[in-house]
């Protein structure tokens, strides 16, 4: 699995960084989410899933 995000779309809401906070990122001073890990392990999928769900602008896009 590999996480991109589409920092064109990221306002940085944060959502991601809830559901999978050992993937996402958001630093004090930034507007957009960081990624942490852009190949989390399979144990990290249900958080990368919801995270992508979660995401109110679909920033995020998960690749096999």
């Amino acid at each position: 699995m590999r996480v991109a995000v589409d920092y064109d779309l990221c306002v940085g809401h944060g959502q991601c960084l809830l559901a999978a906070p050992t993937v996402f990122d958001l630093e004090d001073d930034k507007d957009q989410v960081t990624i942490l890990d852009q190949q989390p392990t399979d144990e990290s999928r249900g958080g990368v899933e919801r995270a992508v769900s979660m995401c109110p602008v679909s920033a995020i896009r998960v690749d096999a």
